[in-house]
């Protein structure tokens, strides 16, 4: 595709926006984003050749609100193309940031102009979707806080985002994917980090109630986590506020969060200073491991959980399964063809992977339609099946939906924008089809969507 295709296919689908619903926002206030590189100290030695928002430190949290218009300039000062996604915000489909579906590349020293009005307040994030692996392997993923337009009564708000790097014994980058991984569970890195830090503490109110937004930005590391302490609950799931009661995890039981996955809890911290309220994760084969820690300072604030309201619902439209009609994707290996054509954004030489057994063509390929057809306005089932032994976060743009049901569990009806995909599972999801447009629908582990496990669903 060039940029005169480009522009003559966006400026057909730009024309169907404005009775949508789902316009561009007028807002007032530019945040500037700069893509360039960085260096960071992992361990003893600076690691460079990041990619950040910052010279010397991770992407920051971005903040929006609920209903307010948002106008956000990415600059791009590396020497590569880019785009910016807006994960699991539910906004107008040119401003989704995918490259050759919704805008073309940024190119070096260019901007583009990202301006939307969240929906949905939450827990979101951000990263590249072109150059999308070798970016968000040398830090390019950050985390959005869109707040409620009431403030829900926490003393903090901590976030962590958790990513894994492969670095070798001086610091340097080592290849950020292999074949192997690429054709299996995925490439993991060496360096296990919580905002870019190891076991980074975070002082809080000693009794009061914290906040704590975890979020999985990793390509690949697909996380098991639970908690310390028993003074906490889910409160939202992938930004969306949780409405039932759910289990707290365990060691025995823990939350399985993958790649595009986060999971907001309130926790009440201890009641002794110094005491602390720690984020664990089990990983195969190692012991426990703390990822970072809420401790408790200060005179004892006694709060309770039972002071917080129920976090108010996002304006999500319910599917009705009596009328919805029903499309089959199956999700496998493909026989190993021609590497996938990206254009600007990169190929990683391999096609491993297939969405009803057809590998994705390359962000740039022509004559490439849509996985499915979906008409605006009506409910539709999406059954999900994974003919494969290894795990995939299935992640939908644009739009939110519901599991409904599973071969292999018991699926809670929560919200969300990826599903996660156990080893020969079936599971079913319904959503309403009501945001127009071309919608990207892959994996999230990078290196299964960049060797074939990625496609796209149209709205009309």
């Amino acid at each position: 595709m060039n940029r005169r295709d480009f522009l003559l296919g966006t400026a057909a689908a730009g024309a169907s926006l404005g009775a949508s619903g789902w316009g561009i926002a007028s807002a007032t206030h530019t945040q500037e984003l700069t893509l360039q590189s960085a260096s960071f100290t992992f361990r003893d030695k600076p690691t460079k050749g990041m990619v950040s928002l910052s010279p010397d430190a991770p992407p920051q949290v971005l903040f929006g609100e609920q209903g307010k218009p948002m106008h956000l300039r990415v600059t791009n000062r590396t020497p590569d193309y880019t785009a910016m996604h807006w994960h699991g915000l539910r906004i107008a489909n040119r401003m989704d940031g995918v490259p050759y579906l919704t805008q073309m590349p940024i190119a070096g020293g260019e901007s583009f102009d990202y301006t939307f009005t969240p929906p949905d307040a939450g827990t979101y994030w951000y990263h590249p979707h072109c150059m999308t692996m070798a970016q968000m392997a040398h830090g390019l993923t950050g985390v959005m806080v869109i707040k409620e337009a009431e403030d829900p009564g926490f003393d903090g708000d901590q976030v962590v985002n958790l990513r894994d790097f492969r670095l070798d014994a001086d610091g340097a980058f080592l290849p950020y994917y292999t074949a192997r991984g690429a054709a299996r569970g995925g490439t993991h890195g060496n360096v296990l980090t919580a905002n870019w830090l190891q076991v980074p503490v975070y002082d809080y109110p000693a009794g009061g109630l914290v906040r704590l937004r975890v979020v999985n930005t990793d390509t690949t590391r697909i996380y098991k986590l639970h908690l310390s302490t028993g003074q906490a609950r889910i409160i939202a799931w992938d930004g969306h506020p949780v409405e039932m009661e759910l289990p707290l995890p365990s060691a025995g039981e823990p939350l399985l969060v993958g790649p595009g996955q986060r999971v907001d809890f309130a926790v009440q911290m201890p009641a002794g200073e110094g005491q602390t309220a720690d984020l664990l994760a089990e990983l195969p084969g190692q012991p426990t491991r703390t990822m970072a820690q809420l401790r408790a300072i200060g005179a004892d604030l006694a709060r309770d959980l039972a002071e917080l309201k129920p976090l108010p619902a996002n304006p999500f439209s319910r599917p009705d399964l009596s009328s919805a009609e029903v499309h089959d994707f199956v999700f496998g290996w493909t026989p190993e063809g021609d590497a996938p054509n990206d254009g600007y954004c990169g190929s990683m030489g391999y096609s491993f992977w297939s969405i009803n057994r057809t590998p994705w063509a390359g962000d740039a390929a022509k004559g490439t339609g849509p996985l499915a057809v979906l008409e605006r306005g009506k409910s539709y089932v999406l059954r999900l099946r994974n003919e494969s032994p290894n795990l995939h976060p299935i992640h939908l743009h644009g739009l939110a939906f519901v599991p409904i049901r599973s071969n292999l569990r018991k699926l809670p009806p929560l919200v969300t924008d990826t599903m996660l995909l156990l080893k020969d599972e079936v599971a079913e999801i319904a959503l309403v089809a009501d945001n127009p447009g071309d919608w990207a629908f892959h994996c999230h582990v990078i290196e299964h969507q960049k060797t074939g496990l990625a496609g796209y669903i149209r709205v009309t």
